[in-house]
């Protein structure tokens, strides 16, 4: 399952508080829920994206484009206002971070620092990356074109992906080379003995 489905949708402060608490369960530096509200630009640059995409979807592309410009100046990440991107989103350090136009994440996907999700066309159809739900990102890493990378799936530190991803796989290496991880294993974790490579 790609994505998960979206019920209906909490209001802005629900959506803020939602945005904070995945920033808490997945950052072990925070120290208080005020430190991610003032200090991370990664959060700021979703909350940006989410303004300027709710004017994107009204019509108004020019302010729209205009705010992304202003977010990206301000947070070192670059959404573009037509991109689809789910709940409970997070980039962590956020700099450097470009998602383009045609991107489409699903709920609870994690970013590190300086990911491209960029296109490999100058058609104006479907040309950047769709991730599903749960998807982990690392430093570096580039997904090219209208791929899919499917739910629960990592991508290594520097990867670069061209080619569709299977649900819980992991991804390393230039070009991407895919690990299916079988049902009844576990995906790698966070601990000292997982590759380097899948985080940062």
């Amino acid at each position: 399952m790609l994505f998960r489905g979206h019920p209906a949708r909490p209001g802005w402060r629900a959506r803020l508080r939602e945005d904070v608490d995945a920033a808490i369960a997945r950052d072990p530096a925070v120290r208080s829920r005020t430190e991610v509200v003032l200090a991370y630009s990664g959060m700021h640059a979703v909350w940006a994206y989410r303004l300027h995409h709710a004017l994107w979807v009204r019509g108004h592309r020019l302010t729209a484009r205009l705010l992304s410009q202003a977010a990206r100046a301000a947070t070192g990440v670059e959404i573009h206002p037509g991109a689809i991107i789910g709940r409970r989103f997070f980039i962590d350090h956020g700099m450097g971070v470009v998602i383009g136009e045609t991107a489409e994440i699903g709920d609870d996907v994690m970013l590190y620092h300086d990911v491209t999700l960029g296109g490999r066309s100058l058609n104006r159809t479907k040309r950047h990356p769709t991730l599903g739900d749960g998807v982990v990102v690392g430093a570096g890493a580039r997904v090219l074109g209208p791929v899919v990378v499917g739910a629960g799936a990592q991508i290594g530190a520097n990867a670069v992906v061209v080619r569709d991803v299977p649900e819980r796989a992991v991804v390393v290496g230039v070009p991407g080379q895919v690990r299916v991880i079988p049902p009844d294993e576990q995906p790698p974790a966070a601990e000292p003995a997982v590759d380097p490579a899948i985080w940062i």
